[in-house]
């Protein structure tokens, strides 16, 4: 019964990641709540491994199907894991209370920023020089790479929101780009974790396969329905994403 429920949560975790990040807030929960006694960074670990699959299978799958920008993106994928790198060493030197307080707010602020910008995303029109974009990318990548690092919760959200934000993307490229961006800084954090002996090997294949399934369906469903409907999914992830990290940081949903 534990197998059949984290191999669900996997799936449906995948499916939600692919479309616009937020994975973890499925099957992180889930793997918590099905081996309360294992220690958290072995749940992280397990989480990060099974992510990373499906998040490069929608990674190559975006990749074929829209263009990138990868000028920009070879050194923001760089910077990605040299942030999540020294987000993950900054986590063993500070407590992220901080940071599990001040998140609630804002996501809120994300979340009414994007409602009221009603327009924002539904257009793909980059805003800046190419050698411009790179250099914004590349402060996104290390910067969100290391809350990722750090942190993580949300990570895939800040990375589509940036790139509407700030350099003019559409929902669906923003989307596809953060899958590689997210990929890094997944692939980062998870070798900390492999070389400290977080992980069950056991239980990753099959949850890996079940992620990638969901990650196909995902995909499949954003690259046909475009911008609008990765919009409404950001929505809807961002608002959950508030929800969960206020009931952790105050008890309270």
């Amino acid at each position: 019964m534990e197998f059949i429920t984290v191999t669900l949560a996997s799936f449906l975790a995948g499916f939600v990641d692919a479309i616009v990040g937020g994975g973890g807030l499925v099957l992180v929960p889930a793997l918590f709540a099905t081996f309360p006694n294992t220690h958290p960074a072995t749940l992280f670990g397990v989480n990060k491994s099974a992510s990373m699959w499906g998040t490069g299978a929608a990674a190559w799958q975006y990749a074929h199907r829209v263009k990138m920008p990868w000028r920009s993106l070879w050194p923001a994928l760089v910077l990605a894991v040299i942030g999540s790198f020294g987000g993950a060493w900054a986590v063993t030197l500070v407590s992220p209370d901080l940071f599990r307080k001040a998140l609630p707010a804002v996501l809120l602020a994300v979340f009414v920023y994007t409602l009221v910008k009603k327009d924002m995303g539904r257009q793909h029109a980059p805003r800046h020089t190419a050698r411009r974009e790179r250099v914004v990318m590349g402060v996104l990548g290390f910067v969100v790479g290391a809350y990722d690092g750090f942190f993580g919760p949300g990570t895939g959200s800040f990375f589509v929101f940036a790139m509407v934000r700030w350099l003019g993307f559409d929902f669906l490229h923003a989307s596809a780009s953060a899958k590689l961006l997210n990929l890094a800084s997944n692939m980062a954090a998870l070798a900390l974790f492999i070389s400290t002996g977080h992980i069950w090997w056991h239980l990753v294949l099959f949850i890996a396969i079940a992620n990638v399934a969901g990650s196909v369906i995902g995909t499949r469903l954003a690259l046909k329905h475009g911008s609008g409907f990765v919009r409404v999914a950001f929505m809807v992830v961002v608002a959950a994403l508030i929800l969960k990290t206020a009931w952790d940081a105050y008890g309270i949903g």
